[in-house]
């Protein structure tokens, strides 16, 4: 299905105001409001899909990571900012993801390290960045504990792409993810065993999995009744 015929599906486009206005009644900036809580009380991750299947990232709670959920400003209705991340990658090569990547000692918190892995592996400036909160942590099967950043992206930036870690760096209407009927749980089979995920297809763009995830979380958060 090409992206013209998926927009079928979509409501009228989303103002980045909208997204705004939403953020500032329903998330917080504070790291203290993240709720650092029991995995097993954890909403949000690949062992909700599939209990069981991921016992270290159960048990642990996985790595501390950041993402930026970049929604861009544009006239004829908000976007998300995306990426493909390079096949030459270890780890979910050439999948769609956010920007983002470990939290390192010298972050001074996960928005600090969502911004500066945005710099690096797509170039944009943290000055085009407004930060508006963090959604719900994200645990990954990969054994990480994923804090997404969401953010309002103001044109005109122009972005530099780190062929290291990224491909790719495309747009989806915000308006096609988060209508519910784009949104999908699938299942594949994973080193001989059924794994459920959710999926957002969007023409030739796969958006699946923990990327898939967050997006699903922002709906549920912001605009969820």
């Amino acid at each position: 299905m090409s992206p013209e015929e998926t927009l079928r599906h979509a409501d009228p486009p989303f103002s980045a105001q909208d997204v705004r206005t939403r953020a500032r009644a329903r998330l917080s900036l504070d790291p203290s409001q993240l709720g650092l809580k029991p995995v097993d009380a954890e909403r949000w991750g690949d062992h909700v899909l599939n209990p069981g299947a991921f016992p270290v990232a159960e048990r642990q709670g996985g790595r501390p990571a950041a993402v930026l959920v970049p929604v861009v400003a544009r006239p004829g209705g908000a976007t998300v900012l995306l990426t493909q991340r390079a096949s030459k990658l270890r780890q979910h090569s050439g999948q769609i993801a956010f920007p983002g990547g470990k939290i390192d000692a010298a972050d001074a918190s996960p928005v600090a390290a969502a911004l500066r892995e945005a710099r690096e592996e797509i170039g944009l400036s943290e000055g085009r960045i407004e930060p508006l909160g963090y959604l719900d942590p994200y645990i990954t099967g990969t054994d990480f504990r994923v804090f997404p950043v969401l953010a309002i992206v103001t044109p005109p930036f122009e972005l530099a792409i780190n062929p290291d870690e990224v491909e790719d760096a495309f747009e989806v209407p915000l308006s096609f993810l988060m209508h519910p009927a784009n949104h999908r749980l699938e299942s594949r089979e994973v080193f001989g065993a059924q794994r459920q995920f959710h999926a957002m297809p969007w023409g030739e763009r796969y958006i699946w999995g923990a990327t898939a995830g967050m997006l699903l979380n922002l709906y549920k958060r912001l605009w969820h009744p």
